[in-house]
């Protein structure tokens, strides 16, 4: 319903904040850390949401950033993650670093995240993991903007950052061109995801 709330960043009370905006007050619910991210009370700010909704519970959720927010919606995707376990992940871990945990299958950077159990871990890296069963890298090439041409070591960063990309949800021809597009010599993965996420977002 809301994509996001431009306006006065009012108060912060607890793990809510309060943004005015043509004087209406939102309460957003948002960690302290994602606070930490959004700016100053008197700033004026632009919130990502997500209202969740269910028979028991209306709420808005809110994220510094649309990556964020998409990694929030994909998370609850995952069965058995609600919105209090798939806000924790965001709030711990970056997109870049959850998609390398899933690529990885890496469940122990995965349970780090507060009040979340190796379970619900396991399955996160199952079933996002599962996003890119049928997709061929060796066809990357025919993908989108290839006028970047890589090869030797850095194809496979190239390839792992597409990987990474496809898993947050992005379509695998958007994500080879942002990647090529970001990808600068002697960059990591991680950077790559991070400059690749952040065209994606433009």
């Amino acid at each position: 319903m809301y994509a996001y709330i431009k306006g006065t960043f009012v108060s912060v009370r607890g793990d809510n904040i309060v943004v005015e905006n043509n004087g209406i007050g939102y309460k957003i619910y948002m960690p302290m850390l994602l606070q930490g991210r959004i700016g100053h009370i008197g700033d004026e700010v632009c919130v990502y949401t997500y209202h969740y909704v269910r028979e028991d519970v209306v709420a808005l959720y809110g994220f510094p950033e649309p990556e964020d927010q998409d990694m929030f919606e994909l998370l609850l995707t995952v069965s058995g993650v609600g919105p209090k376990s798939a806000i924790g992940v965001v709030e711990a871990l970056r997109p870049s670093e959850l998609a390398m945990a899933v690529l990885q299958g890496d469940i122990k950077k995965i349970c780090t995240v507060k009040g979340l159990g190796k379970k619900s871990a396991e399955r996160i890296v199952l079933e996002l993991k599962d996003k890119l069963k049928g997709f061929d890298m060796s066809s990357v090439e025919d993908l989108g903007d290839s006028s970047v041409v890589i090869s030797g070591p850095a194809q496979s960063e190239l390839e792992d950052c597409i990987s990474a990309l496809v898993v947050l949800g992005y379509p695998a021809s958007e994500a080879n061109k942002a990647a090529r597009s970001a990808y600068e010599d002697g960059l990591s993965v991680d950077e790559l995801i991070r400059r690749s996420l952040r065209l994606l977002a433009k």
